[in-house]
């Protein structure tokens, strides 16, 4: 498991050669479309499938709602591949960036040493990440979710405002639906 977001512009995660290109407006009610669009050729078992669409319209949602305020003016733009290897995913808004990542950083830390210990009553305090800028619907569960899924890593630009993951697969053959 990932702890930590980065904040890395050199890492290797955010480098977009070789993957595919999709620009989309900003329009919230269409985030699950723009979702099932990037993953129509994915190659998974319908179990990790479902996963990898839950955690990409998670990221494209957090575009598209924190970082250009559900503006259809301004773009989400998006680099990926999709391989029953491997998935790389790239997404960037035209908002100011997630400027408080250390401050979620020593929050989930702290989240995790209360779930190690077993300490509930303490957890109850660190369930969910909240901000001024939150609404009552935000919970930063899509983060705590992103760092377990993405065993590559969860990296941010230094402007912050472009995260970029990636996954590598358990391959099992009789999974991918190749039998011979």
């Amino acid at each position: 498991m990932n702890e930590r977001i980065l904040v890395d512009d050199a890492h290797e995660l955010l480098r977009r050669e070789g993957l595919h290109y999709a620009v989309f407006p900003s329009e919230y009610l269409h985030i699950r479309y723009y979702t099932l669009l990037l993953v129509k050729n994915s190659r998974l078992a319908s179990d990790e499938r479902l996963l990898l669409e839950q955690q990409v319209s998670e990221l494209v949602k957090n575009a598209v709602k924190h970082g250009n305020k559900c503006d259809p003016s301004r773009n989400v733009r998006i680099w990926y591949s999709f391989t029953d290897r491997e998935a790389r995913l790239i997404v960037q808004d035209e908002g100011s960036g997630f400027a408080d990542i250390e401050k979620w950083n020593i929050f989930n830390e702290k989240r995790q040493e209360y779930v190690e210990r077993q300490d509930f009553t303490a957890l109850m305090n660190y369930a969910s990440w909240r901000t001024s800028a939150s609404d009552k619907y935000d919970g930063g569960n899509a983060m705590f979710a992103a760092l377990e899924y993405w065993n590559e890593g969860v990296v941010y630009s230094s402007a912050r405002n472009t995260v970029a993951v990636g996954k590598k697969f358990a391959f099992d053959i009789m999974e991918s639906g190749d039998d011979e």
